[in-house]
């Protein structure tokens, strides 16, 4: 990757951390309703993966899906307002936080089951392979997804039927507020790949160079008809699993200040800073020009969508479906 590249890929991380921290903030202030699932120390996954893909390639994600709708192109401004609510948002205000949908941009949604998408995502690789399209998807989730059997019966046709698709554990650790060791048998989400005869390869999720050098691999070994692949990205989230949860866990605790606080320092953001302008591959001065455009372009995102308008009532009952 050329400098262009690497410092593209550095503001698709820095938008995401600035637009989830401004979320936060904005739940706070009760502009934001319902359950909010941050994506605060995981940006180097959506981040490195989506740069892998074409624009005419698949994407689909689980509840925690802000991070993976913006790496994906989506408008800040109208992502916010679908956090709000509000009609300009990119459902109309009727999706909200956790299923956030660009079909324009091949962001095929977020969805709430734990799981459940898994099984969309191998439909869309199918429906690609069965019409001879030249496309690849792929579909991220966490690693609480993995023992469901929606998962494996999904991992057993993508790798029976060679489709095209891409799985990408982001394994952060907790599913809700379990540890995922103590609800799993393997040690490595990856390992789950050999029972389904597919790559199963593990990188550290907080490295953007990593995860997108990776995929990349997969994508081409998906493109030349060899089938699907699990990647495992080793990664944190720094915040609960929802904002606001130690108002119904009160005093108890499922993770350690100081736990948080190790993996505080693997922040991909600084370890991108460090490495790169170690080696003289950005300099300060852009990263700062970096982060005031930033900043510049996540206030006018809640500007936009502070002054939008809330959806008409009588639009209630539009976009849904009826099965007779």
């Amino acid at each position: 990757m050329d400098k262009a590249d690497l410092l593209s890929l550095y503001r698709q991380m820095l938008l995401i951390r600035r637009f989830e921290e401004k979320s936060a903030e904005m739940y706070a202030l009760a502009k934001i309703a319902g359950f909010l699932h941050l994506y605060i120390g995981e940006e180097a996954i959506a981040v490195g993966a989506i740069a892998a893909l074409r624009p005419d390639d698949y994407a689909i994600s689980a509840y925690r899906d802000h991070g993976h709708c913006l790496a994906r192109g989506s408008d800040p401004g109208q992502v916010m307002a679908e956090l709000f609510g509000k009609a300009t948002g990119l459902c109309q205000g009727k999706g909200g936080s956790m299923h956030l949908v660009d079909a324009q941009r091949r962001f095929m949604g977020g969805y709430a089951i734990v799981g459940g998408h898994i099984p969309l995502a191998t439909g869309l690789a199918f429906a690609t392979k069965y019409q001879h399209l030249d496309l690849v998807t792929v579909c991220f989730f966490g690693e609480g997804a993995v023992p469901s059997g929606q998962a494996h019966e999904a991992f057993n046709l993508a790798a029976l039927w060679k489709l095209p698709v891409i799985f990408v554990c982001e394994n952060n650790l907790y599913g809700e507020f379990t540890a995922g060791k103590d609800v799993t048998s393997v040690k490595d989400i990856a390992d789950r790949a050999r029972g389904h005869d597919m790559p199963g390869i593990i990188v550290n999720g907080n490295d953007v160079t990593e995860v997108y050098e990776t995929t990349v691999q997969a994508v081409e070994r998906a493109r030349r008809g060899e089938g699907p692949s699990l990647i495992e990205c080793k990664t944190y989230r720094w915040e609960g699993h929802v904002v606001g949860e130690e108002g119904f866990l009160g005093k108890r605790s499922y993770r350690s200040a100081e736990e948080i606080e190790e993996w505080k320092k693997r922040c991909p953001l600084i370890a991108f800073e460090s490495r790169f302008l170690s080696r003289g591959m950005c300099t300060q001065t852009q990263l700062d020009t970096i982060k005031a455009e930033v900043k510049r372009e996540i206030d006018e995102a809640v500007a936009f969508a502070q002054d939008s308008p809330l959806p008409n009532a009588e639009e209630a009952l539009e976009d849904m479906f009826s099965v007779a």
